[in-house]
């Protein structure tokens, strides 16, 4: 099951659509879809998350606590949507744009994909770009 969970002002206004076009990434993935918690918020609520769980004093537009056993994806997924929107204007792509490759990029690292090396995040990046595509075709 996916969930949408908001701790900001911020409302995703196509909730049925994104579930939707996210099963159908997990089924291109050969994965079962778990349950999967999207929690949208803002840079402060994000950033104290950082810190507290993962010691890093830094500003970030996504956590993922993964709890993926097998096959069966599931996680809590962390979005702060300024930082998506920051990212947006810097990338010079449109908001909704760049938040659906956040998005789709947490189901990613619940895959197996990573992006940590150079060549890990050329195939992360791919991947994106892929499932992009996919909502749209899906739309």
């Amino acid at each position: 099951m996916i969930n949408f969970n908001y701790e900001s002002d911020f409302t995703l206004e196509n909730e049925g659509a994104i579930a939707n076009w996210l099963r159908a990434v997990i089924v291109s993935e050969n994965k079962k879809e778990g349950e999967i918690n999207y929690i949208f918020c803002d840079d402060e609520y994000l950033h104290k998350i950082n810190v507290e769980y993962l010691n890093h004093d830094t500003l970030t537009d996504i956590i993922s606590f993964d709890y993926t056993v097998g096959n069966e994806i599931s996680g809590d997924i962390f979005i702060s949507t300024e930082r998506v929107l920051d990212n947006s204007k810097d990338y010079n792509t449109s908001f909704d744009n760049e938040l659906k490759r956040v998005i789709v990029h947490g189901i990613l690292h619940y895959c197996g994909y990573k992006d940590k090396s150079e060549n890990d995040e050329t195939v992360m990046r791919s991947k994106e770009d892929e499932k992009l595509t996919m909502f749209h075709v899906e739309q």
